[in-house]
C-alpha cells in the first residue's frame, strides 16, 4: 500500500499522468480502508474530500505514533512576565518556509515575549540561516537529539506555546511533539492541512482557508489570523531581470507561468494552459524545470494537444533572488489545482506579477485564494475550471485589464495586509494570547 502510494506521487512528479491515473484508481477505493498508504502529505495533491483526508490523516498518525501521550496539564499562568514561544523546524537554513517567517520572528515583541526557535535541520551557514538566529532570542540546535532529548530541553526552557511549522513534509520530527513537551501546542504554515495527531492542540488558519462551520475537518482546534495565514517578508531582494532571449523566451509575446513543483500540475489543468497557448497567439508557457522526465512528458502532453513543445519554456534552478526577477518578465502567473500555489503565488505578487487562482474545499485548495484575497485582489479567484480559463485568456487579451492589475499590486506592496509583517506578527502575538485564556 505504502509502496503504491509512493509510486503515485513519483508519477506525478515525473507528470506521467496515464501511469498515475493506472495507481490512482487502484489507490482511491482504498483510502478509506484501514490500511496505510504513505504519508498523507501526497495525497494534497489528489482528488480527496476534506473528510477523507481528515480520516485517513488521523489513521496514519495513530499507525505512526501510537494511542499512549503524556497528559495535556493545565496551562501555567503567565502573569507578570514574558510569554515563551517555541518555534520547531528544519527549516531555519535556505528555505521557503524561512523566507515567509523571518520578517515575524524579526517584529514579534521582544518586551512582551521570548522567542525560541528548535532547529532539526542541517547548518548550512547560509544568510538566511543567520538572518533567523539573529531575530531570536534563542536558537537551540537539536538536530542530533533524540526526540526524547530534544522534547525535554523544550520542556526544561518553559516553553508556553510550541508551535510546528514543519507537518508532514520531508525530514519532519513532530514526533517530538508526541513527548507532550508544552502544554499548548500548535501547526502553522509548513503543511496545508491537519495533521491529524490528538497531541497536537491547534492549528493556524484564517476565515478562507477554513471557512466558518467546517472546523470538523481539521482534528485540532482551529484558530484564525485576522487575513491570510501565511505571513511574507518584505526584505526579498530582487534581482535585476535578464532579458527575454538569456531567460529562453521569445522577444515579444503574452508570457504564462507557472513556477510550482511538477507534482502540483495536473492533467486537466495543463489542458486548460495548452488552449490558452492557442488562443493567445504568439504565447509561451514558462515552467519549473524540475526533472528530465516531467519536462519529456510535458512536452508530449503539449504536443498531442496540438501546441508546439517549443512553446514551453523551462527555467533552472537560479539563486532566490534571481528567481523572483522572472516574475518581472512574466505577464501572468498560472494556479496549480488542487494542490495549489503557495509561496510561489506570493513571490509572484511581490514581485508584480498578477496570478489567476482556482480554489476548491481543501485546505490546500484554498490557499492561493486566501493569498489573493488577503492582497486585494478576490477578483481574480475562479471556483471552477472554465471560469478560470475564460479569466486568464481575457487577462491575457486586455492589455488595459493587465496593466491595471500591475498598478494595482503596485499599490498592495504597502497597502494589503498581504505584506504587512508588522500587523501580521501583532495579530499572531494576539493569537497566543487568547490560547493562553482559554
Amino acid at each position: 500500500g505504502e509502496l503504491l502510494g509512493l509510486l503515485a506521487h513519483l508519477y506525478r512528479q515525473t507528470c506521467d499522468w496515464p501511469q498515475w491515473q493506472q495507481a490512482w484508481t487502484k489507490l482511491a477505493p482504498r483510502i478509506d480502508g484501514e490500511e496505510a498508504l504513505g504519508s498523507p502529505f501526497w495525497l494534497l495533491s489528489q482528488p480527496i474530500t476534506p473528510v477523507q483526508q481528515l480520516r485517513y490523516t488521523q489513521r496514519w498518525a495513530m499507525a505512526r505514533f501510537g494511542a499512549n501521550f503524556p497528559p495535556r496539564k493545565k496551562v501555567q499562568s503567565i502573569d507578570g512576565r514574558r510569554l515563551r514561544v517555541g518555534y520547531l523546524s528544519c527549516d531555519f537554513q535556505e528555505h521557503a518556509a524561512a523566507y515567509l517567517v523571518a520578517d515575524v520572528l524579526e517584529h514579534h515583541d521582544r518586551g512582551r515575549f521570548e522567542v525560541f526557535a528548535y532547529s532539526y535541520g542541517p547548518k548550512d551557514d547560509s544568510p538566511m540561516r543567520r538572518r533567523i538566529v539573529n531575530a531570536v532570542e534563542h536558537f537551540v540546535d537539536i538536530a542530533w537529539d533524540p526526540d526524547d532529548v530534544a522534547a525535554k530541553r523544550i520542556r526544561d526552557d518553559g516553553i508556553d506555546i510550541l508551535v510546528e511549522i514543519k507537518g508532514y513534509t520531508i525530514g519532519d520530527r513532530i514526533s517530538i511533539m508526541a513527548h507532550r513537551p508544552c502544554d499548548i501546542q500548535m501547526t502553522w504554515l509548513g503543511y496545508p492541512g491537519t495533521l491529524g495527531a490528538p497531541f497536537v492542540d491547534y492549528l493556524i488558519a484564517d476565515p478562507y482557508i477554513v471557512r466558518g462551520g467546517e472546523e470538523a475537518t481539521c482534528s485540532e482546534r482551529v484558530l484564525r489570523m485576522p487575513h491570510c495565514y501565511q505571513p511574507n517578508d518584505r526584505k526579498r531582494e530582487i534581482a535585476a531581470p535578464l532579458g527575454r532571449a538569456e531567460y529562453g523566451l521569445p522577444e515579444t509575446g503574452f508570457v504564462f507561468c507557472s513556477f510550482n513543483q511538477t507534482y502540483k500540475i495536473t492533467p486537466d489543468v495543463f489542458a486548460v494552459w495548452m488552449r490558452l497557448l492557442q488562443r493567445v497567439p504568439g504565447s509561451a508557457l514558462w515552467l519549473v524545470e524540475s526533472n528530465a522526465s516531467a519536462r519529456r512528458n510535458l512536452e508530449l502532453a503539449a504536443r498531442t494537444q496540438g501546441v508546439e513543445p517549443a512553446r514551453l519554456v523551462f527555467a533552472p534552478r537560479m539563486p532566490y533572488a534571481q528567481h523572483l526577477a522572472r516574475y518581472r518578465v512574466a505577464d501572468l502567473a498560472l494556479d496549480t489545482w488542487p494542490y495549489t500555489s503557495h509561496t510561489t503565488l506570493s513571490d509572484g505578487l511581490w514581485c508584480g506579477c498578477p496570478a489567476v487562482a482556482l480554489t476548491g474545499d481543501l485546505f490546500a485548495t484554498r490557499v492561493s485564494g486566501s493569498i489573493l484575497a488577503a492582497c486585494g485582489l478576490s477578483d481574480l479567484i475562479a471556483d471552477n475550471l472554465n471560469d478560470y480559463e475564460a479569466l486568464a485568456q481575457r487577462i491575457a487579451s486586455e492589455p488595459s485589464l493587465l496593466a491595471s492589475l500591475q498598478v494595482r499590486l503596485a499599490r498592495a506592496r504597502d497597502d494589503a495586509p498581504l505584506f504587512d509583517s508588522a500587523a501580521f506578527a501583532h495579530a499572531l502575538e494576539a493569537l497566543f494570547l487568547q490560547v493562553t485564556r482559554l
